[in-house]
């Protein structure tokens, strides 16, 4: 069992825990095999990421675009993303995937 990002989900794998939105409401239960379409129901409710079965190579996954970058540049890009941000709830689900996303790229494009 393994914590997934929605980014490194495959239509096949399987739920071992129920998926719940952020106020609770269970979305999909334990079990559930997951398909393109409940990517875009985690997506719409804020739901980042998902515990599901026997996923040991997506964990590698996850981090593998981070390896590539340069941390300094990764470093410099969060800072200037963090400034164009600022009115923004940082822990809201959907501002915090949006920033991871727009840092990796800006950090990319610096490389």
């Amino acid at each position: 069992m393994a914590v997934v990002h929605i980014d490194n989900m495959a239509p096949g794998m399987v739920l071992s825990r129920d998926v719940c939105d952020r106020s609770g409401r269970m979305l999909l239960p334990a079990g559930a095999e997951l398909t393109e379409k409940h990517f875009s129901i985690f997506r719409m409710w804020g739901v980042l990421e998902a515990e599901v079965v026997g996923e040991s190579i997506a964990e590698d996954a996850e981090t593998a675009p981070h390896q590539e970058l340069d941390p300094v540049l990764l470093a410099e890009a969060r800072v200037k993303m963090e400034r164009l941000f600022i009115y923004n709830d940082p822990e809201h689900p959907a501002i915090k995937e949006l920033m991871r996303i727009c840092t990796e790229r800006r950090a990319a494009r610096a490389s």
